[in-house]
């Protein structure tokens, strides 16, 4: 069972769905939403988190600041494990049990201040990337983190995601950049 890190649901136990997820470990995610938290990206932010698993990177959001966490996650039954996580720790999540593609391909219902891709590293990330981009779901100046397994080649970053910058921990990636507006 995963748990919440820190900030005010520290602690806190989350359910994690049976089968088909890859919850990230506690260490990439402290190191994750340390670097996030220096740089002010959690504090109010409005959260996507697409391939959302158990949900416990938003959740992790949420706990150390973020306003509002919207979670993406096409399996019906991880979904229902994200709702549950949310009644369980008193939070209020939007869940949209949908692809992440067909999800992105809508008309944006919100502008993220923050984007987090975990999907399964079989999957590939690039036109969600651009997706987000020409979808006009990023704020100015938002954080887009993929973490993706150190093997996986490094994802295309659109010229509207400025610097990539790129942390291993063993056999996890993450690429963190930042939404550049005038870059559109």
């Amino acid at each position: 069972m995963a748990r919440v890190i820190a900030g005010t649901l520290r602690g806190r136990r989350l359910q994690v769905p049976p089968s088909g997820t890859r919850p990230t470990s506690d260490r990439v995610r402290e190191a994750l939403f340390s670097a996030l938290g220096s740089h002010g990206d959690l504090e109010d932010a409005v959260v996507l988190d697409l391939y959302a698993g158990s949900g416990a990177l938003g959740f992790e959001a949420l706990s150390r600041g973020a306003r509002s966490l919207d979670a993406v996650e096409a399996s019906p039954r991880a979904a229902a494990v994200i709702r549950a996580n949310a009644a369980g720790l008193g939070v209020t999540a939007r869940v949209h049990t949908s692809n992440v593609a067909a999800f992105l391909a809508r008309a944006a219902t919100l502008r993220a201040d923050l984007v987090l891709l975990d999907p399964p590293y079989d999957l590939g990330v690039d036109e969600d990337l651009a997706a987000l981009v020409a979808g006009g779901w990023l704020a100015p100046g938002a954080a887009v983190v993929v973490e993706r397994s150190t093997r996986s080649a490094r994802p295309v970053f659109p010229g509207a995601l400025g610097e990539v910058e790129e942390r291993r921990y063993g056999d996890t990636t993450l690429w963190l950049s930042r939404h550049v507006a005038d870059a559109d």
